[in-house]
């Protein structure tokens, strides 16, 4: 009997609810013909036993053959571009014996557009810092006698494919939690089963956060709701004693990577226009230009980022500063910010690595110095062990996740997002008319990286004061950053937004012209990146727009910079001129009139 999957569903389906209109008697059944309970109960059983078929639990088990002792191990590299403290890489050189085929795939959905506001995922400036990443890579295992296999295209058929023609015993990789990669591991899965030899996929984590999972001190689904909580929680156990965070990997010996085979094709690191055309048809948009204006020409790879760790710590005692200058905004020649994320999140160096050189630093420099920096990896650790938590809370439940990233755990329908497209392209331009504002996203835009302060003032101001949906910010700057982590970028989303986890703790309303008197007090950032208001005097350099009309005619610039994208600002009521029918006020105003 061959029926489809659906014929059977419906069969089955139907049977569960029509159990109650069963009657088992005769009198309901023609002559010769069997009972209606039974006749209904046999075609259940041939459906429920036709679906596990289809579903393969009932399915003849095929003999295996199992494959041989020199097979070789794929090593598939993601975020963890880097050979010292590499856990995926040292299980596969242990689980192959040396025959490791080391692979990367640029995966062409990555390149693609967002979900909500339909951007490229990628820009320039953080794909140029990738192929720089990978290439260095690459110089690095070359180095052992090794190589890197580079492709281009769909990650689990690309894998698949390598294991299947060099019959692989493993497929290993570093495990990952964001909801693509979860989506790639989960196809890769389902392809590998349907290989004559299929190889083991299986995944390594400790690395990629600075506290190893078996090391916390709850299991990963008890992280608390709120950061606050979670860095106490953390920090007592860092000082109980006994406790420690896990030294980290040394890079693989020298012979312990054998040669690859000679015919396999190693590939090529695409290029910018290969990457990037589909999702950028503007090939100017397609090239990275370097700006006078940086205060950091950024340069991938591990070389590079061990380069700029060794000059923070030891060369220019940044770390020892970091406390004091990680607020400011960054200018050419005072790079505030340690920026050490942005190799962080390509994983050219782990946190724990960094974390034992601070330990160093502490000892043999400045006591009690990196503090500071040492909560910053913390709240990085936060972020992705939520991710994780959710994951494993929420798997199984579609509609709540899609209900919870809309409007975070709120009632639905309490909170309504604009989608103002005119005023949300402005905001990525940097032409709202509010110095501070469109200095930090002309930055963001030149360099593809913004101080955290910056982004907190933007992000503040896109939500708070426009209303407009959160999600196209997150995806703007996952299309800008160089330094873009989708767990620590959503996650800082949603709290600014005030959408996050915990209800009863929310970022504060961040009020941007008082940002700007505070932490760009004579102007200095905004005229940096705002040529055409460098001679707009301080007292209003950071509201052009209260400028007296008897005054403007001195200063001619002002012509060349927009009118504010909202009418007022700092009076409890924001009215846009695209929407003046909508009551977009601030939310600490919200909740004000709420409580009264």
């Amino acid at each position: 009997m061959n029926v489809s999957m659906q014929a059977c569903s419906k069969i089955v389906n139907r049977a569960r609810l029509d159990s109650k209109r069963w009657i088992p008697t005769r009198a309901l059944c023609s002559e010769g013909e069997p009972r209606g309970l039974e006749r209904e109960q046999r075609k259940l059983r041939v459906a429920v036993t036709r679906m596990k078929e289809l579903r393969g639990f009932n399915a003849p088990k095929r003999v295996v053959t199992p494959p041989s002792e020199d097979s070789y191990v794929i090593a598939w590299f993601r975020a963890d571009l880097r050979l010292c403290d590499n856990p995926m890489l040292a299980e596969a050189i242990h689980t192959g014996k040396g025959r490791v085929l080391p692979v990367y795939c640029f995966d062409s959905r990555n390149f693609g557009l967002t979900d909500e506001a339909k951007l490229p995922k990628c820009a320039a400036p953080r794909a140029q810092f990738l192929r720089e990443c990978v290439q260095d890579l690459r110089n690095s295992l070359q180095e052992y006698g090794s190589d890197l296999i580079v492709r281009h295209g769909r990650t689990e058929v690309i894998l698949a494919r390598l294991a299947k023609q060099y019959q692989c015993s493993h497929i290993i990789g570093s495990k990952q939690v964001a909801w693509d990669e979860l989506r790639i591991e989960s196809k890769l899965r389902s392809l590998v089963t349907q290989m004559e030899i299929p190889p083991k996929v299986s995944f390594c984590c400790g690395a990629e956060t600075l506290y190893h999972l078996e090391d916390l001190p709850r299991e990963f689904y008890h992280v608390p709701d709120d950061i606050p909580q979670f860095r106490r929680s953390v920090e007592a156990q860092h000082h109980r004693p006994g406790t420690r965070i896990r030294l980290p990997f040394l890079p693989p010996d020298e012979g312990a990577l054998l040669p690859l085979p000679e015919d396999i094709d190693r590939g090529t690191v695409p290029s910018l226009d290969d990457l990037l055309q589909e999702s950028i048809p503007d090939e100017s948009q397609r090239r990275v230009e370097p700006d006078a204006r940086a205060p950091y020409v950024f340069r991938g790879g591990e070389t590079a980022a061990l380069e700029h760790a060794q000059s923070f710590f030891w060369e220019t005692d940044g770390v020892s500063k970091y406390n004091y200058t990680r607020k400011g905004m960054t200018m050419r020649g005072t790079p505030l910010s340690s920026m050490l994320s942005v190799w962080l999140a390509q994983g050219c160096i782990s946190a724990r690595s960094l974390y034992h050189v601070m330990q160093s630093y502490e000892r043999e420099r400045v006591a009690n110095s990196t503090q500071w920096l040492f909560r910053d990896l913390i709240r990085r650790d936060y972020y992705r062990l939520l991710a994780l938590r959710l994951h494993h809370e929420l798997r199984f439940q579609r509609d709540y996740v899609k209900t919870y990233f809309q409007d975070g755990p709120r009632v639905p329908g309490q909170l309504t997002w604009k989608r103002d497209r005119e005023a949300f392209e402005k905001w990525c331009m940097g032409k709202t008319g509010f110095p501070l504002v469109d200095a930090c996203m002309r930055e963001l835009y030149t360099t593809g990286f913004l101080s955290g302060r910056g982004r907190m003032s933007v992000a503040s101001f896109l939500t708070r004061d426009l209303l407009i949906d959160w999600r196209w910010g997150a995806e703007w700057f996952q299309s800008r950053l160089v330094d873009y982590d989708s767990h620590s970028n959503y996650g800082n989303w949603v709290d600014i937004a005030g959408v996050g986890m915990d209800q009863q703790r929310q970022e504060p309303y961040v009020n941007v012209v008082n940002q700007a008197k505070s932490y760009d007090e004579n102007g200095d950032y905004v005229k940096h990146w705002l040529p055409e208001l460098s001679k707009i005097p301080v007292e209003h350099i950071h509201e052009p727009y209260k400028i007296p009309a008897y005054e403007r005619n001195a200063y001619k610039c002002l012509a060349d910079y927009p009118e504010p994208v909202i009418d007022s600002y700092g009076r409890g009521g924001f009215l846009t001129k695209l929407g003046k029918d909508r009551d977009i006020r601030p939310f600490a105003v919200v909740r004000r009139a709420e409580k009264e």
